[in-house]
C-alpha cells in the first residue's frame, strides 16, 4: 500500500476527493479543511494499493495539484485494516508487479546526477577492480561490481527514452559518460604510480589470468548476461525490490573492464584495452536495449490493466 499526502487548492478539494473515490484501490480517505498553511488549502490524505497508484497519481496531476498544491508519496510498510486489504483485493494485477513511472522517474533522476559522490564511488570501484585484474583476485572483482553506481544512470536513461524526457536522458547519458572517463584516468595515474612503486607489472597482465581473462575477452555471452542482468535489474527498481540490484551489479562487467583498459592503457597494452573497451561498450550496450525493452513492455501491460480498471460507484 502507498500513502498519499496531498495539498489542495480548497476549490480544487472536491475534484480531488472525487477521483480518489472513484479510483479503484484507495482507502482511508480523510479531509482536513483548511489545515494547509503553506501553501494554503486543504490536506487530503488517503491509501492507495500500489497497482493502483500510478493510475492515481497522473490523475493528480491532470489536475495540477503538483503545480498549485502538493503531492507526498510514501510507502506503508505494515498496515493493519481489511479496508486496506479489500481496497488491495479489487485492484487489478499485483502490487509487486506494479510501476510508479512518477516514483521511478523520480528515482533514476536522483541516481543520474554527476555528483561528487557518484564520480568517488564510481573511481573506488575502477580502482579497485584494477588492483584485481593485475592480482586475478575474483574476489576483488566481485567487491567492485557491488561498489559501482553506473546502473543508476543506466536506469535513467533507459526510463527517458521510454517516458521520452530528452532532460533526463542527457543528464543520465553525462553522468554515465563523464564518471567512466573520470574513473578511467584516475585509475590510468594510480595504475602508473603502483607500477612505479612496482605493486603493478606488465608481466602480471600478460599472464595467464584464469579469474579474469573474460574481462578483456568479449564473446556473445558477455552480451546475454548484460541484457538479462539489464532486465533483472529493470524490474528490481520498478517492484521496489531494490535488494536485487546488489545481483544484478554483480554479473556485468561494467567497472572491471573500465579498470583493464585503464591499465592496459598504462602499460602499452592496446591490444588488451580495447578488448576491454569492446567489453564495457557490449554490457553497456545490453543494458540498455535490456532496461529499455523490459520497461516498454511493462508500460504495455499496465495501461492494459487501467483500461480494465472498473470505476467505483461510491467512496471507499
Amino acid at each position: 500500500m502507498l500513502h498519499l499526502r496531498l495539498i489542495t487548492p480548497s476549490d480544487r478539494t472536491d475534484e480531488v476527493v472525487q477521483l480518489i473515490e472513484k479510483t479503484v484501490g484507495t482507502t482511508h480517505l480523510a479531509v482536513l479543511a483548511g489545515a494547509a498553511r503553506n501553501p494554503q488549502g486543504d490536506v487530503v490524505l488517503c491509501d492507495v494499493a500500489r497497482e493502483a497508484g500510478d493510475e492515481l497519481l497522473g490523475g493528480l496531476r491532470e489536475l495540477g495539484i503538483d503545480e498549485c498544491g502538493s503531492i507526498a508519496v510514501e510507502n506503508i510498510d505494515l498496515s493493519l485494516s481489511k479496508r486496506a486489504d479489500q481496497a488491495e483485493d479489487a485492484a487489478p494485477g499485483e502490487g509487486s508487479d506494479a510501476v510508479l513511472w512518477e516514483q521511478l522517474s523520480e528515482a533514476t533522476h536522483e541516481e543520474s546526477t554527476l555528483s561528487v559522490t557518484y564520480l568517488a564511488f564510481i573511481t573506488l570501484a575502477t580502482m579497485i577492480a584494477a588492483c584485481g585484474v593485475v592480482l586475478d583476485n575474483a574476489i576483488l572483482i566481485v567487491g567492485a561490481m557491488a561498489v559501482g553506481p553506473e546502473f543508476g544512470p543506466l536506469a535513467g536513461f533507459c526510463t527517458a527514452l521510454v517516458q521520452r524526457a530528452p532532460r533526463l536522458a542527457a543528464r543520465s547519458l553525462i553522468a554515465l559518460l563523464a564518471g567512466f572517463a573520470f574513473a578511467m584516468v584516475v585509475t590510468f595515474g594510480f595504475s602508473l604510480f603502483m607500477g612505479w612503486v612496482d605493486l603493478f607489472s606488465e608481466a602480471s597482465l600478460q599472464k595467464d589470468r584464469p579469474n579474469t581473462a573474460f574481462i578483456y575477452a568479449p564473446d556473445w555471452f558477455s552480451f546475454i548476461v548484460a541484457v538479462l542482468a539489464g532486465m533483472a535489474g529493470t524490474l528490481s527498481l520498478t517492484s521496489a525490490k531494490s535488494g536485487a540490484l546488489v545481483g544484478v551489479a554483480i554479473s556485468v562487467t561494467t567497472v572491471p573492464a573500465a579498470a583493464n583498459a585503464a591499465v592496459a592503457f598504462s602499460f602499452g597494452l592496446y591490444r588488451q584495452a580495447w578488448g576491454s573497451t569492446e567489453q564495457l561498450l557490449l554490457n553497456l550496450l545490453g543494458i540498455i536495449v535490456a532496461g529499455t525493452l523490459t520497461l516498454l513492455a511493462q508500460k504495455y501491460f499496465w495501461s492494459r490493466h487501467r483500461t480494465r480498471t472498473p470505476i467505483k460507484d461510491s467512496a471507499a
